[in-house]
């Protein structure tokens, strides 16, 4: 071969090269994506706790494994205790209650426990139960005397007390957020006005679960009517007082302006205190601790203790499957009795528990009555669903079962990742066929070119619709899907708003 030819043939091979450069670089950019995001989803860890653990060393372990899920997740502050063998063994705080102040979070912190109240005001109906003033088959309309359900083309005898306690009654969620929030010594609507406004069938009672508000609050009216007492002195003087949850009240006191947290929006927005019209359903006021020394008087099992308050009997039917749970809740518990979600352990056993969301709190516990363990988590903010999974996570292991059905949320976080992962390197590959095609003149900025009109309107029309759906989303004030992946769901946002956009430029530049 003369030196021409081979000159010729080296620049070829050089050629070849510079073209694949750009490839390269690519999936070198693709693999650092994907690193950063595996980074950003498991975040810091520690040495997990094993079942040999004790109280001090399960304790020690959340000292350095607290602070660290707090700052991963954003959270300002979180209060907890933990129940072992029936009994309170630990409590403690981490983080703050006022960023702006620099206020320690206390373990003497009372916080707001929004939906956990549901399980306490369970006992309150079934403390009348007990004592024959009210039957769980009966319409509540029968003990209503100064107020009267709303006519309805459903049959109202079917809302039963039973019905109400298990979310079964056909009734609403009912209004959250700002809508029913006030000052909490400022003019605020009855529960009579509320109930008036708020109470609607949806459906025919009995035909399935429908987690609701409402319900509840109309077993506020119910207790009033039954024990003639406001509503809050009744919980305080036959259930809180007596199972020693000291600093627990359905009713604001004036101590409480110093000691209540600044709940968190999920941006980061404070939430000065505020109180609902109604109490019920998430109107309870409590320390961790106090919600321990509730989770100590559910046990069954040959922990139990008798406060005087249920007999054995009574908190073993709030704890019986009512209905089973379809949908979202379904991910993270099987059915529900009253006033409590209800889960079936790896190991066989029952684990009872709620949570609750209000605006600027996130609030949870877990109990498993049959052998005395128990867990409280109360923060301040609204972006606490991941880390109220990680510790539950923890302490599942802890107990050496695998992790309760809230800790499928680690998981599901961990897919999330991953779609929002393989839709950035989509955009990746989109963008660089779209520069490559641009650079090589291959294609050209030709919105009304006949070329593959068909395929170029359905991407349009994608990515419009992409970029819509994501505009709306965000124009919400509350998103279910926002509380459960706070970080993730910014992320995916962005890379649907990044594949829309990418959908729409490239339907406007046909090939050549």
């Amino acid at each position: 071969m003369n030196i021409t030819g081979q000159m010729a043939k080296r620049n070829q091979i050089i050629l070849v090269e510079i073209t694949r450069r750009p490839q390269v670089d690519f999936w070198m950019v693709g693999l650092c994506a994907l690193l950063i995001l595996a980074a950003l989803s498991l975040g810091c860890r520690s040495s997990p706790p094993v079942q040999q653990d004790s109280v001090a060393e399960f304790s020690a372990y959340f000292d350095r494994r607290i602070p660290q899920l707090l700052e991963k997740y954003s959270i300002p502050g979180v209060s907890m205790a933990l129940v072992r063998n029936g009994q309170l063994v630990w409590s403690n705080a981490y983080g703050y209650a006022d960023l702006e102040q620099r206020r320690i979070m206390s373990p003497d912190a009372v916080c707001r426990v929004e939906s956990i109240s549901k399980s306490v005001t369970a006992w309150g109906v079934m403390r009348l139960v007990e004592q024959g003033q009210l039957e769980l088959d009966a319409p509540i309309q029968n003990y209503l005397h100064s107020w009267k359900l709303p006519q309805t083309a459903f049959d109202q005898d079917k809302i039963t007390i039973r019905r109400l306690l298990s979310g079964n009654a056909g009734l609403p969620l009912g209004a959250i957020g700002k809508a029913v929030e006030y000052p909490p010594q400022g003019p605020m609507p009855t529960l009579r006005d509320y109930l008036t406004q708020e109470v609607r069938l949806l459906r025919e009672p009995g035909s399935g679960f429908m987690y609701s508000n409402v319900g509840f609050n109309l077993l506020e009216l119910l207790i009033e009517e039954a024990s003639g007492r406001d509503f809050a002195t009744y919980m305080a003087e036959e259930l809180l007082r007596p199972l020693g949850m000291t600093r627990a009240s359905f009713a604001w006191d004036s101590s409480f302006s110093a000691a209540v947290p600044i709940g968190y929006e999920i941006d980061g927005t404070a939430v000065p205190a505020y109180v609902y019209p109604v109490k019920a359903s998430g109107g309870l006021l409590a320390t961790a601790e106090d919600i321990g020394r509730f989770i100590c008087a559910e046990m069954t099992g040959s922990y139990r203790s008798n406060y005087g308050v249920l007999n054995l009997e009574s908190i073993r039917q709030i704890h019986e499957p009512q209905v089973g749970i379809p949908g979202l809740f379904g991910f993270v518990a099987e059915s529900y009795g009253f006033g409590h979600f209800i889960e079936t352990l790896s190991d066989g056993r029952t684990a009872v528990w709620h949570g609750g969301q209000g605006h600027g709190w996130m609030t949870h516990f877990h109990a498993i009555p049959e052998s005395g363990d128990g867990i409280v988590i109360l923060t301040n903010s609204q972006r606490s669903w991941p880390f109220m999974a990680q510790v539950l996570t923890d302490w599942s292991r802890w107990l050496g079962i695998e992790p309760v059905k809230m800790g499928r949320i680690v998981y599901a976080t961990r897919v999330l990742w991953g779609i929002i992962g393989l839709v950035l390197l989509i955009c990746l590959w989109l963008a660089y066929g779209f520069a490559t095609g641009l650079r090589r003149g291959k294609i050209r900025f030709d919105p009304l070119s006949p070329a593959s009109c068909g395929k170029r309107w359905i991407q349009f029309l994608i990515g419009i619709l992409g970029i819509g759906g994501i505009a709306w989303s965000v124009a919400q004030p509350y998103l279910f899907v926002s509380s459960i992946f706070p970080t993730a769901a910014a992320w995916a946002g962005g890379s649907v708003v990044l594949f829309s956009i990418l959908l729409v430029i490239r339907s406007l530049f046909p090939r050549q």
